[in-house]
């Protein structure tokens, strides 16, 4: 049975790419070339929250991932979110991604489109869980911050 890992990361840097990229090393998944899908989980999969992820593997693999990102200037908020809520049963299982300024519309957001999503599928669900990663804005300055939640499917895998 393959695990999906959901890891978070918040980072700052002097340019909007940067940030992101310092996010993701917060978050140990900088190392890969992220491949995004869509948010089904494959029902022999398992879902593991943690801080960081372990190591998936060689650098400059192909890791496949759900993502949410949200990524802000200086000045421009109080604070930035991104946020991924996960539902699952004894089959296939579901991922919802949002991300914007306020943790707890982030986190409603997740909620209803988890939600809407059950109501699409005629599958059994049993669990639902929800992480949201949070970081301050800095009122001044030329620096961008950026928070990711990524949900890793499994390990890296040669992109070439």
């Amino acid at each position: 049975m393959s695990t999906i890992r959901v890891v978070r990361g918040v980072g700052t840097a002097a340019t909007a790419m940067a940030s992101y990229d310092a996010a993701l090393a917060a978050a140990n998944v900088h190392n890969y070339n992220l491949v995004q899908v869509s948010s089904v989980i494959p029902a022999e999969a398992t879902v593991r929250e943690g801080e960081t992820a372990p190591d998936l593997g060689p650098a400059g693999n192909r890791l496949t991932v759900v993502e949410s990102r949200a990524t802000r200037a200086a000045g421009t908020a109080d604070e930035v979110c991104a946020g991924v809520g996960w539902t699952t049963g004894p089959g296939p299982g579901l991922f919802y991604e949002a991300s914007g300024d306020d943790p707890e519309t982030v986190r409603e957001t997740i909620e209803l489109g988890l939600a809407e999503g059950r109501e699409l599928r005629d599958w059994t669900f049993d669990a639902e869980e929800v992480t949201v990663a949070t970081a301050a804005i800095p009122e001044r300055g030329e620096e961008y911050t950026t928070a990711v939640v990524i949900a890793a499917y499994g390990e890296s895998e040669p992109i070439l």
